[in-house]
């Protein structure tokens, strides 16, 4: 549904294309359109706005955002494994704008590239909580970490073929 959505003074206000039928009625000449105070619209409402307003909503996105680039940065500088393979990214996305490959070709050479980065993350962060939990050896720690290099052994498999 493409619609903007607003709260205004305990009024929510719907702007766009929003098709709402039983719930919305038409605001005279100003083109807003306003909830009918019956059950039902107050759940919708809630839905429509995830629970909290338009504002709040961007606010968590950008943070995300932001801890994404974060993340990104501490795999990049504690990671050597992560650092060899966005040199290997480096080199290898760009060849494959100048192999001759349709489209498909080309987007599944970048994505199984991409693919390696992804899953190394995971492998990190997998292998930096049980770091974190304890440093003592043990059998399930192994098997997690062994498991996590595993995958991206696989990846990097999808690589070459």
């Amino acid at each position: 549904m493409n619609a903007a959505l607003a709260q205004q003074g305990g009024r929510i206000r719907i702007e766009g294309e929003a098709r709402l039928a039983q719930c919305i009625m038409r605001d005279g000449n100003r083109g807003q359109h306003q909830w009918r105070p019956d059950a039902g619209a107050e759940r919708l409402a809630q839905r429509l706005l995830g629970g909290e307003a338009l504002g709040e909503k961007a606010r968590r996105i950008w943070n995300a955002f932001h801890y994404s680039l974060a993340g990104l940065r501490a795999a990049y500088r504690n990671e050597d494994a992560f650092r060899q393979e966005v040199m290997l990214a480096a080199f290898l996305i760009p060849a494959a704008f100048l192999l001759p490959a349709d489209g498909t070709g080309r987007a599944m050479m970048i994505g199984s590239v991409l693919l390696v980065l992804v899953v190394e993350l995971l492998n990190s962060a997998v292998e930096a909580a049980i770091d974190r939990i304890s440093l003592d050896q043990h059998r399930l720690s192994k098997r997690a970490k062994d498991i996590g290099s595993a995958a991206v052994l696989l990846a990097l498999i999808n690589v070459l073929t």
